[in-house]
């Protein structure tokens, strides 16, 4: 099952049956609103705080992926979930009200790919029939614990980067459970190293994140002996603008030379130009949204058929930046393929 040094293969395929994904007005008036289930037409959710309101879009995700599937929550093993506050909480709060067997992960904004890998890793050992797994992120939340309250309306450089309200989840399952439909297969997963160049600027992680994406996705190629065009889309996130520039010249210096259509980032793809985002989408929601709604969607549409999904996360935090440290991070990567 270990291929090279850092990569996971799954022979038994663990398929993503069902998904569930929800986001805030924000989102609505984005460019993807078709690939997502539900909106919130207010950031407060209904509930008399942003943390309360954040999981709240990750009960009503996991709800839809499993509605679509007509199960319950007894029918699954493991719930996988993870999120940027502190301790977890609308991760570990959703996971009160839904009772399922929980792994509570952080990997900030890479959280969506570690929870994936785990979930397949699962399945692919036969420790479960089905597992959910998923991030999320509140744009306001975010913002009140690693910058300024929203009503401070604190000023932004352009490389900074606009925090997602939403939350995707996704249902890995066994391959024999959905026997003659199609479904996109997780092939393979390589876990990511710590990659810390010393950058110090909270508003431009897109930079600083970079570096550890183009370390995985080259570890990724080297553990499957693959070549540069094996899949038809490589897709980063959150490096979003400026990152997703920066990642594409490190490859190529490296000697990877990706088709710069083949390499698209998550960061990019939720908001219009029109949206003050600055650089994009950031935020552990953001690559679970577009993966479990837009990318699959598309994937289904047969736009594509193979693709390595590598969301980065900076593992800083509010403390650490006070105390002058550098920001450590981190990418993973998960292969996924329909057929």
């Amino acid at each position: 099952m270990l291929q090279g040094g850092q990569t996971w293969k799954f022979p038994n395929l663990p398929t993503i049956v069902s998904t569930g994904v929800v986001g805030g007005p924000f989102e609505k008036d984005g460019q993807i609103p078709n690939d997502f289930d539900k909106f919130h037409d207010n950031i407060w959710m209904e509930q008399d705080s942003f943390e309360k309101g954040q999981r709240i879009l990750i009960e009503d995700a996991i709800e839809i992926a499993l509605q679509k599937r007509k199960l319950i929550e007894d029918d699954v093993q493991f719930f996988i979930s993870g999120d940027l506050l502190n301790q977890l909480t609308p991760s570990s709060f959703a996971a009160r009200t839904n009772k399922i067997p929980y792994l509570g992960i952080f990997s900030a904004c890479s959280t969506a790919a570690e929870g994936l890998a785990i979930a397949a890793f699962l399945v692919n050992a036969q420790g479960a029939q089905h597992v959910l797994t998923g991030a999320s992120s509140h744009h306001s939340a975010t913002e009140k614990q690693y910058r300024y309250p929203t009503e401070y309306g604190s000023q932004k450089p352009p490389t900074a980067q606009w925090t997602v309200t939403g939350a995707g989840v996704g249902l890995v399952s066994t391959a024999n459970y959905m026997k003659d439909n199609k479904a996109p297969r997780v092939t393979a997963a390589t876990i990511g190293r710590v990659i810390d160049m010393g950058l110090t600027d909270p508003f431009n992680l897109g930079g600083a994140m970079a570096p550890a994406a183009v370390d995985t996705i080259i570890r990724h190629f080297q553990d499957l002996q693959l070549p540069p065009n094996y899949y038809d889309l490589i897709v980063t996130g959150d490096l979003a603008l400026i990152g997703r520039k920066a990642a594409l010249a490190l490859l190529h210096e490296k000697g990877m030379k990706i088709e710069e259509s083949r390499f698209q980032d998550c960061g990019m793809m939720i908001y219009r130009e029109h949206q003050s985002v600055q650089s994009g989408a950031s935020g552990a929601g953001c690559c679970a949204t577009v993966l479990y709604g837009h990318l699959l969607n598309q994937m289904k549409q047969g736009m594509f058929q193979k693709m390595l999904f590598v969301a980065t996360g900076a593992l800083h935090s509010p403390l650490t930046f006070q105390q002058n440290e550098t920001i450590p991070c981190i990418a993973h990567a998960v292969a996924i393929e329909y057929q």
